[in-house]
This record gives C-alpha cells, structure tokens and sequence, in this order.
C-alpha cells in the first residue's frame, strides 16, 4: 500500500469555496487589503465613473496596483495575468479579472490623488507605533526612464539631419515635377516619401524649439547666478580696496549649445552618469527615509543629477508634512548635498544637519576613528558647528545611520523588487509612479513591522 497523499483533481466542492481561505492568516496580500480599505479613497470613486457594464471599484484596483509593487509586479498586462496564476492577487481582486487597459488607465488617471494616499499611509504607520520622525536620511538615486539614450538628440545633430532632410525632399519634388518614372527605383512612392520626411522635418523643428527654449530659460538662470557674483566681488573690492584675487565670473554664453539635447520618446528625461560608470536616460529619485523603521516620509523626482539643489525643496516637503507625523531632528546626507547654503536652511527649519563635507574613507585608521574631539568652537557659524558635531563620537556614531537608512530603501526597491525603470514618462507622471513605488515599499516595511 502506498503512502502518499491523493492526487485529486476531478471532484467537486461539495461547498463553494470562499476567498477568505487561500491565504494565511498573516499574509501581505491581506495585510495591504486591510490598509486600503481604511484610507480616505473618495477623491477616487466620486470621479470613477465606467460605462457600459459596472466599474470596478478603486480600491480593488489600488490593491492590485500597490501589491504588484511590492511583490516586483509592475506591468498592466502582468498584473492582469496575476489575477489569474496567482493565489494572493486573487484573493486582492476578489477572483474578479481587470483587463491591462482597466489596470493601466487607473493607474496613469490617479497618480496624483496617491501623493495624498502616500500620506494617509504614513498616519496610520504612526497610528500603528512604526514610525517615529527623529532622525531622517536624506538621498537620491538615477532610475532609467522609459526611454533610451539612443533616442537623444542634440541641436547640432538636429541641423544635420534637418539640412539632409531638406535636400532629400527638394529632389524628390523635383523627380514628381519631372514624373520620369525611369528615375524612381521600383518600389517607391514619392508622395510617402515625402510625407515622411516632411513628418520628420516637423518633429526635428518642434525638437530644436524645445532645446532653444531650454537654452533661454538656463541663460537666464546663468546671468542671475552672473550678476550675484559681480555684486559680491564688488562689495569685497570695496570693503577690501582692492580687487580679490581669482578670476572674475564668465559672461554666460548665450543660445544653445552644440551639446544640448533632448529625448525624442520622454522630452522631461536627462542623460546621467549612473553607479559604475556610463551615463544612460535617467531621472533622480529623491527620498527622505526614517531612521529605525526604514519608513519613507517625503519623495520627489527631480531632472538634475546633481543633489546639491535638491535639500531645499525636501525640506519643504517633509515641512508640509501633518503635523500629527511629528518633526524630524536630524538629517543625515552624504557629501552630494553638503554646501553653506543647504546648512543653513537645516538649521533655519529647526533640525541638525549631519552632511558629510567631504568623501570619506572606506577604512579609516584606528587612532582617526577613536580619535578625541576636539574643544568646541567658539561663536562658530552653522557650518563649523556642524563639522565639530561630525567629529564628536556622538556625532559620528548618529552619522552612521546614514549608510543603513535610505542606501538599504533603494538596494531592496531596485535589486529585490527589481524596480530599475520607470513605466511612465513625463516628469509628473514619473513622480506620481514614485509615490506609488514608496507608498508599496512602506505597507510590505510596516507588514514587517507589525508583530505576529
């Protein structure tokens, strides 16, 4: 006789079977199904409106949404075969099948109402006791946008192709004028030629607008920028009766650059040096992480692959925070984001910046890591003070958080859940799938958090 268990996958239920069975008691799926149902979601349904037969309603379509998210499930047509294969997104849907348009559509529609959703979440991880605002790190990561480098194009390659263009439909304006069929290779149709090149014409004029656009916007900026250093030199030639030394601010040069390029598939994203070397289509993802619960408070996408101009407005974000969320003390943020400027604006809005000053070594020596610190500075600007607290013991003990609070955040949403690109374009559709990528993060880190 044998001892294995029966295979058997002919006989009925003798009940129906119910949904509420398929999943473990302490399951994500259920966990994220109990966090939507107590958001505020009427922004979405009083909008909602299908035709034909009934809608779905938006919080089955959210949780499929913030489930594929955090399970690395981020296509519409994945997620619509996930409610087929799997156990746990069936359970999400309630054995019910939204098409890929359905899922992809609500989710492009909704984008913004899911920055204020982002925020209920982060009420309820207070609610909950696994989120305390004391000590915040700071950080950005490139995230490739949906959309290839290859598909750039700069100003001076722009005039290339539009001068071959040009010259292309001038000769075959003048093979239809002449209508010798004898010189039209077989095969082609010259008015399809022509409409083509004239349609590339058309999008090579809109592409070099655009570029120029950009050009006058920087050189404003530039001469801005220009005109406050001419000023300071000017007051230090006066205070000191003498011209500084250095060389004087360079006149901005006007117009585009050869250089200057844009993307013809997503015109909002960057060219960007990435980890590792190279440069590749990209946007820079900003997020504020809470120390100890790993929680993310305050999100932003920003074009510069610089951090430096970045600080600033996440401080205004993590200030329009409820003030039930509490008030953040600390801010830890690696050299990226260190200038006078940023310190300042630290300890105007009340918390104590911890910014690295410079790159620091991987093994420092023994006696430099125990080292004793030295006697405070007496009258010291924000910026000497900051620099005698990174000294301290203490300081240095609390700097050390850094590297295990938003550096973890982004290895596991890129490397574990494989978020590496964005499926949107545009910049703000880009920082809504952004919200949507953290608010994810955030529910499956306080499943975590929650005891058994």
């Amino acid at each position: 006789m044998s001892n294995f268990r029966t295979i058997d996958r002919q006989t009925g239920f003798l009940l129906p079977p119910s949904v509420e069975e398929w999943l473990p008691e302490k399951h994500l799926a259920r966990f994220v199904v109990e966090v939507i149902e107590g958001l505020d979601l009427r922004a979405m349904s009083g909008s909602y409106r299908g035709s034909g037969s009934a809608s779905y309603h938006p919080r089955m379509l959210l949780g499929i949404l913030v489930y594929g998210y955090a399970t690395g499930v981020f296509s519409s047509r994945k997620l619509e075969r996930a409610t087929y294969n799997s156990v746990a997104f069936r359970f999400i849907a309630a054995n019910n099948h939204p098409d890929h348009d359905t899922i992809a559509t609500f989710r492009r529609r909704f984008l913004k109402e899911i920055e204020w959703l982002f925020v209920q979440v982060l009420l309820l991880a207070r609610e909950m006791g696994v989120l305390k605002i004391g000590t915040i790190g700071l950080d950005g990561t490139k995230i490739h946008a949906n959309a290839s480098r290859h598909s750039a194009l700069s100003y001076e390659h722009a005039g290339k192709i539009e001068a071959q263009l040009q010259a292309e439909v001038a000769e075959l304006m003048a093979k239809a004028e002449a209508a010798d069929a004898a010189d039209i290779p077989d095969g082609m149709s010259v008015p399809d030629e022509l409409a083509r090149r004239e349609e590339r014409l058309r999008k090579i004029a809109e592409a070099r607008t655009k570029i120029e656009a950009r050009a006058k916007e920087r050189h404003a900026r530039e001469m801005a920028e220009y005109e406050a250093k001419l000023a300071s030199r000017d007051a230090k030639t006066a205070a000191m009766g003498k011209k500084p030394g250095g060389k004087p601010p360079q006149l901005p040069t006007e117009g585009p650059l050869p250089s200057d390029q844009i993307n013809l598939t997503d015109e909002d994203s960057r060219v960007m040096p990435v980890a590792g070397g190279g440069f590749e289509q990209c946007y820079n993802a900003q997020a504020a992480v809470a120390a100890g619960s790993m929680l993310v408070v305050a999100v932003d996408v920003v074009q510069a692959p610089n951090d430096k101009q970045q600080l600033v407005p996440m401080l205004g974000k993590i200030d329009a925070l409820p003030e039930g969320l509490g008030d953040p003390e600390t801010l830890l943020a690696d050299t990226g984001y260190f200038s006078a400027a940023n310190v300042e604006a630290c300890e105007k809005a009340g918390i104590e910046p911890l910014i690295a000053m410079g790159r620091q070594p991987h093994h420092p020596p023994v006696t430099e890591r125990f080292e004793t610190a030295p006697p405070a500075p007496e009258n010291p600007t924000p910026v000497e003070a900051m620099a005698h607290r990174l000294r301290t013991p203490e300081g240095r003990k609390v700097y050390a958080l850094r590297k295990q609070t938003p550096e973890p955040v982004f290895g596991i949403i890129k490397s574990v859940l494989g978020f590496r690109q964005f499926s949107l374009r545009g910049l703000d559709k880009v920082r809504g799938e952004w919200n949507l990528v953290t608010m994810a993060w955030n529910m499956k880190r306080m499943f975590a958090l929650t005891p058994a």
